[in-house]
């Protein structure tokens, strides 16, 4: 007995279609339906009047950490160190949101800075592209050449600072 291709082929197909009728997956149509869900209690609302804006309130938010005003960093950059372009070159833990990485700083020219190069660092380090040194500051580009962050020596062989969002930074070689 020789069988040919399409008959084969309509045999195949047949037994597919019945068992895909056979299969516990399709449910069937006379099941009933699930019962809804109970409701979820809310609590009661309350209502009160705002205080007028700029009014002094001791529920306000506090100033965000790391935010600085203008005087503390003119005193800042009052006392800091001098530092050396010489200096910069190594790897750098850098600590930023309470995460930690490592960045790469040399002295090969990256544009109008010099190079730095990120590690799995978070945002908005993680973009850092290239450094350079401004008076006593140290600070960080992007790879467009905008500044992420500003950071002064702090003594030894670290540097504090801020990210242009206002987030704390810290830079200390090595670690």
């Amino acid at each position: 007995m020789t069988v040919s291709r399409p008959g084969l082929f309509a045999v195949c197909l047949l037994a597919v279609a019945v068992a895909g009728c056979q299969s516990s997956r399709v449910g069937r149509l006379d099941a009933p339906e699930p019962l809804p869900l109970p409701a979820t209690p809310t609590p009661s609302v309350s209502q009160n009047q705002l205080p007028p804006p700029g009014a002094s309130n001791p529920n306000q938010f506090p100033t965000a950490p790391g935010a600085t005003t203008q005087a503390q960093n003119n005193q800042v950059a009052a006392n800091a160190p001098d530092i050396s372009k010489e200096g910069m070159s190594g790897v750098w833990t850098a600590s930023v949101a309470g995460q930690s990485c490592k960045v790469a700083m040399g002295l090969t020219k990256y544009g109008s800075n010099y190079r730095a190069a990120p590690l799995r660092c978070p945002a908005p380090i993680e973009n850092i592209k290239g450094w350079d040194i401004k008076g006593k500051q140290l600070l960080l580009y992007d790879q467009n050449g905008m500044q992420i962050a500003g950071l002064y020596s702090t003594g030894g062989q670290r540097f504090d600072g801020q990210t242009n969002g206002g987030q704390g930074i810290t830079l200390a070689l090595g670690q």
